[in-house]
């Protein structure tokens, strides 16, 4: 069953439901209001060895469902991911949730503070999720986008980045330039790459670090030969070097003319790195909820907040941690090299984000990416084309899922 039957089935006298419409939006209210979660699916999907997609969805019993992303809970560094802790944790919290109204979100957020508070990215993930889907069903119940739940759009046209960095292969100047090709062609302005990831641990070994600094200048480099002049350059250090050699690498990557340059070293270095830019710094994707993105931004480490819905505390969160950046004077581009769910949850977020800048798009990782959802993912230009579809506007598409599961 799907909106259409839910809605048909809210008592109305006749043809009054059609022609009185104060009454009938009362009724789809109070319909809406006695609407409970019941039960929980989770679906993975196999993508690459830098990890799956962990998709969930909500069902109320009464012809609703709504779908979350919970995908890559797992610690930095650990790029295989841990779903089976993050399934741990969303059947911990869906056994508090079941029975609750859809409407129960701060509800949800304090019954699972302590979990998040001390779970890691499992936690966040498995909280954003079943988040996700309260949103989707809420939108659905009230016949609504989730964007109009979040104060309404200023667009609904939302500029996206290719991340090509979990794509590329082989890992050469070459293998990155061929994937940005593909990137363009496709019709994105705006390519992101982490050129460094081969970085050692262990930085004392000053020609090993050198040298993978040159191979990373010269990826980013021969994307930059492909992207041209005009359309723009993200890059990516993932916290791989210490504030000396960060700040020797601002001046060697200046020349790139970049849109931004993200997480030169870890957190206590950065207000150093930002102090002497170049060119705007942007971060913050592994922190959890405002109260960690309050100190970040105050101690001055980015120009751009990036929170990924994912992980820090969900589509909520993701609107408050935009607020605090509003308030600051910094713009906002979240995070989010996964699957298509996480990314359209963002968008919808992102619509109504003054400050907002562009959104993370995980691309080339698989071909089907585009029917794991239905309607099809679609991107315009790089941009992705929010619709007035009540909830997120999209479903699971279960043949596809089927076919991919882990």
């Amino acid at each position: 069953m799907d909106r259409r039957d839910f809605l048909a089935r809210i008592p109305a006298a006749a043809a009054a439901a059609q022609i009185l419409a104060p009454s009938s939006s009362a009724q789809t209210r109070r319909a809406a209001s006695s609407l409970k979660v019941r039960s929980l699916e989770t679906f993975t999907v196999q993508v690459n060895a830098r990890g799956n997609w962990l998709l969930v969805r909500l069902d109320t019993g009464e012809g609703l469902t709504g779908i979350g992303e919970a995908s890559h809970g797992s610690a930095f560094g650990n790029e295989t991911g841990n779903d089976a802790t993050t399934r741990r944790y969303l059947n911990l919290f869906m056994e508090r949730l079941k029975g609750r109204s859809i409407f129960d979100i701060e509800w949800l957020r304090a019954a699972a503070f302590q979990e998040t508070e001390t779970g890691g990215l499992s936690a966040a993930c498995a909280l954003s999720a079943l988040e996700q889907c309260l949103w989707d069903l809420i939108g659905q119940a009230l016949d609504v986008p989730v964007y109009d739940l979040f104060g309404g759009a200023l667009t609904t046209s939302i500029r996206n980045y290719a991340n090509i960095n979990r794509s590329t292969d082989p890992r050469t100047p070459a293998g990155f330039a061929a994937m940005a090709r593909k990137a363009v062609d496709f019709g994105f302005d705006a390519v992101k790459l982490a050129p460094w990831d081969d970085m050692p641990r262990d930085l004392s070994d000053s020609a090993k670090v050198e040298a993978v600094t040159r191979l990373g200048n010269d990826r980013a480099l021969a994307v930059r030969e492909v992207l041209g002049p005009r359309r723009d350059l993200l890059l990516d250090a993932h916290s791989k070097f210490d504030v000396e050699r960060g700040l020797k690498l601002i001046d060697r990557v200046a020349p790139l003319n970049l849109f931004w340059l993200e997480e030169v070293t870890p957190v206590p270095g950065l207000p150093a790195i930002h102090n002497a830019r170049k060119m705007p710094m942007a971060g913050g994707e592994l922190i959890y909820g405002s109260r960690g993105f309050y100190p970040y931004l105050q101690a001055g480490s980015v120009d751009i907040a990036m929170p990924d819905v994912k992980y820090c505390g969900g589509m909520l969160e993701l609107k408050k941690v935009g607020s605090l950046a509003e308030a600051a004077g910094l713009r906002v581009s979240p995070h989010g090299p996964a699957g298509p769910v996480g990314n359209r949850a963002a968008a919808h977020v992102c619509a109504g984000m003054p400050n907002f800048l562009i959104l993370e798009f995980s691309f080339g990782e698989v071909p089907w990416r585009a029917e794991l959802i239905e309607p099809a993912e679609e991107l315009v230009k790089g941009h992705i084309r929010l619709t007035d579809r009540p909830g997120l506007g999209i479903r699971l598409n279960d043949k596809t899922a089927a076919r991919y599961k882990v």
